[in-house]
């Protein structure tokens, strides 16, 4: 992860799974001291907590980032989805991608239980670059029938451009990571003709050579694939100068709920780079800090302008800052 530019002059930083709803979240954040955080928090003044729906499709740090590129926050099933992957298809294979519809396709596992069918991290999977090209060589076919032309971006997350992603409203992928997928399937006029490629998917892979592979060596069955990112980039969209820094590695250990590992990154957090956030808020550098939950976000602003501003930040203790905390 870079480090924060300090010659900039407003620092904008969104930190997701700055803490969770699970109960070994709220056990670990009693533990941490993360004193540069606090101090940090001190400096600056804090914005109205903004909570989202427990059906919303996005998570908060994807709303606060999508707020920040100027693109729709997709935060409720009613609202304009964010289309995250017309905006990476942007970044990776140029301009000429803009005037398409586009989504994420993620290889994934789907387990089936007895009333449910659950899907687990994608990234758990352990395809690397040559087993996932294998892979999307062999899947490409069917979605070009379908009218869809597949793009390797990564081992665990492939770009798909078509027609029937420009009205689908689909939820993040880690709204569904370890959660049934009932309540989270795609959803729009196209909705059922995916499901179909679903369902030809789970049935290509069940006797085919790349399954028996992994399954002669252990590894876990892909059955399926997840789509998320869905739409097309706004009429005449541009992309801010710009780009708000995200702090991601609470993710991983926030999705598996190992909680150890996730304080112990909170404190290399506190001691690496929030320690580089706190020198340059002091030397009057603006900071805007959000902090995002999976159902809520916070962002702190400032430094705070005026002498009873800054004495206030300075009397506000740990206790109302960990509940700002404790409550996204």
């Amino acid at each position: 992860m870079s480090e924060p530019n300090i010659a900039s002059q407003t620092l904008r930083l969104i930190v997701p799974y700055a803490h969770c709803s699970a109960e070994g979240s709220h056990q670990a954040l009693a533990q941490l001291a993360l004193p540069n955080l606090l101090q940090l928090s001190r400096l600056l003044s804090p914005a109205a907590r903004r909570p989202l729906d427990e059906d919303s499709p996005a998570l908060p740090h994807e709303c606060a980032l999508a707020q920040a590129l100027g693109l729709p926050e997709g935060e409720s099933l009613d609202a304009t989805p964010t289309p995250w992957a017309a905006w990476d298809a942007l970044q990776c294979l140029g301009a000429g991608t803009r005037e398409h519809a586009w989504a994420w396709i993620s290889p994934c596992h789907w387990q089936v239980g007895s009333s449910h069918i659950a899907m687990s991290d994608p990234r758990a999977l352990g395809l690397d670059e040559a087993e996932s090209r294998a892979l999307l060589d062999i899947l490409a076919p069917f979605f070009k029938d379908d009218g869809i032309e597949l793009h390797y971006r990564s081992p665990d997350r492939w770009l798909a451009s078509g027609e029937v992603f420009r009205p689908l409203r689909a939820a993040s992928l880690d709204r569904v990571i370890g959660r049934s997928i009932d309540t989270w399937m795609p959803q729009g006029p196209s909705a059922n003709q995916l499901r179909r490629l679903q369902t030809e998917t789970q049935m290509l892979l069940y006797t085919h050579a790349f399954s028996e592979a992994r399954q002669g060596r252990g590894a876990q069955a892909i059955n399926s694939f997840w789509i998320s990112g869905c739409g097309a980039l706004p009429q005449g969209w541009q992309a801010p100068q710009v780009l708000p820094q995200v702090v991601d590695e609470l993710r991983q250990p926030a999705l598996v709920g190992d909680w150890g590992a996730w304080a112990a990154t909170w404190e290399r957090l506190d001691a690496g780079p929030v320690a580089e956030w706190l020198r340059a808020a002091r030397q009057g550098m603006g900071v805007e800090l959000t902090l995002c939950g999976e159902l809520a976000l916070q962002s702190w602003h400032g430094p705070r302008n005026g002498w009873l501003s800054k004495l206030a930040g300075q009397w506000q203790g740990s206790n109302t800052f960990r509940q700002a905390l404790a409550s996204l």
